[in-house]
């Protein structure tokens, strides 16, 4: 039976894990993107070129695009929406020049992903992930101070955090801040002046609008893609639902349905984040991923656990609200019906062991994520053995 893709996301040269530690993971593929590239301008060729040659060298394939990162100005539809289109049109194609065609983005408005602490102590002395409603209603309530955000939570919440605001010293305050503006590792973080206009930006878009600014996006991109037989790949919202008054739309089944119904061509697809989705407390994700797994090209397996008002942190892979099996037996024969394989990463990971000790991307050390691989691995090739 044909086997999953197994890859491995990489910050590029600076990033503290090395092609040299992803082989010894037993990853073949990486999942890469150039950050250092201001986010909507044209990838230069040269740029690309050099970074495959660099995974290449190291025995490894660059598999996946995370991310092509959709400018602000396309997601808001502004002025010059049309003018950042075509740069990632030009993008695209330089990528396809190079043989990589699987790209993944988000849509997710200002904030790329929100967590609240980066380094929650579990049971075994390990670190996780954490995004706790209590501390995201801190941060909107009593340092962003967004009109309005004392209704958006529960009654019981905003007593809570207002308790919390008090107890808290300054500095504290500040990190809190600093986590939940945190943007891409190698890339730079919002201010809190910038997050306040885009709300009031996407407050006047809406849901609604938001959509339809996704669909012009991807009407834009595809002819592109079809001549280049590029495979586009949008990343749920993380987390999977509004927080600080932005929208969402990429959540839930039903929003899958809308935009893979609107734009009906193959190109259009989807990431199937286990962790994103799986952090809603209605999401259904085996009957989702049975719905739309035809469109699936790319996955990334990560498990978390809730508590009862939907705060998670980023559990073992195999050990969370996620059941992770029956993911693998639905992802493991569609993939018989594919002529290349589907790639799947382990996504994020515990801070653990010598890692403890490093400096590392949050989510991104090496042995967490080589734990999570492993597990991963072996739970694909017992279903296949079965």
């Amino acid at each position: 039976m044909n086997k999953l893709e197994q890859t491995w996301r990489w910050y590029g040269p600076n990033d503290p894990v090395t092609l040299q530690d992803v082989k010894q993971a037993g990853a073949t593929g990486i999942v890469s993107a150039l950050h250092h590239i201001p986010h909507g301008e044209v990838w230069p060729l040269a740029d690309i070129q050099e970074r495959k040659r660099i995974i290449e060298e190291a025995g490894l394939t660059w598999s996946v695009v995370e991310s092509v990162t959709v400018h602000e100005e396309i997601k808001t539809k502004g002025p010059k929406v049309d003018e950042y289109i075509q740069k990632y049109r030009e993008t695209l194609s330089n990528l396809a020049e190079c043989g990589i065609k699987t790209v993944c983005y988000n849509f997710m408005p200002v904030l790329d992903w929100t967590r609240t602490q980066l380094d929650l102590l579990m049971t075994d002395g390990s670190k996780a992930l954490y995004f706790d409603w209590i501390d995201l209603a801190v941060f909107d309530i009593f340092i962003l101070k967004r009109e309005g955000a004392d209704r958006e939570y529960s009654e019981d919440i905003v007593k809570q955090a207002s308790g919390r605001f008090d107890q808290i010293s300054e500095q504290q305050k500040q990190d809190l801040a600093n986590v939940v503006l945190m943007g891409i590792p190698g890339e730079k973080s919002v201010e809190l002046d910038s997050l306040r206009a885009s709300i009031d930006t996407y407050k006047h878009i809406g849901k609604e609008g938001l959509r339809e600014n996704l669909v012009y996006f991807l009407n834009g991109i595809a002819a592109t893609c079809e001549s280049n037989g590029i495979h586009m790949t949008i990343h749920p919202d993380d987390p999977p639902y509004p927080i600080l008054g932005l929208p969402r739309i990429a959540s839930n089944g039903e929003d899958f349905n809308y935009f893979l119904n609107a734009v009906p061509q193959q190109f259009n697809g989807v990431c199937f984040c286990t962790g994103s989705l799986g952090a809603s407390q209605t999401n259904d994700l085996p009957a989702i991923l049975e719905e739309i797994k035809h469109r699936v090209n790319f996955v990334h397996l990560r498990n978390v656990k809730k508590d009862a008002i939907g705060s998670f942190y980023e559990a073992d892979h195999l050990d969370g609200d996620v059941n992770m099996y029956k993911i693998m037996r639905i992802l493991v024969a569609e993939n018989q019906q594919r002529s290349k394989a589907i790639p799947f990463r382990p996504d994020h990971g515990h801070q653990m062991l010598d890692d403890l000790h490093k400096v590392t991307n949050p989510g991104y050390s090496a042995i967490g994520r080589l734990r999570g691989l492993a597990e991963l691995r072996g739970l694909e090739y017992g279903i296949i053995g079965e």
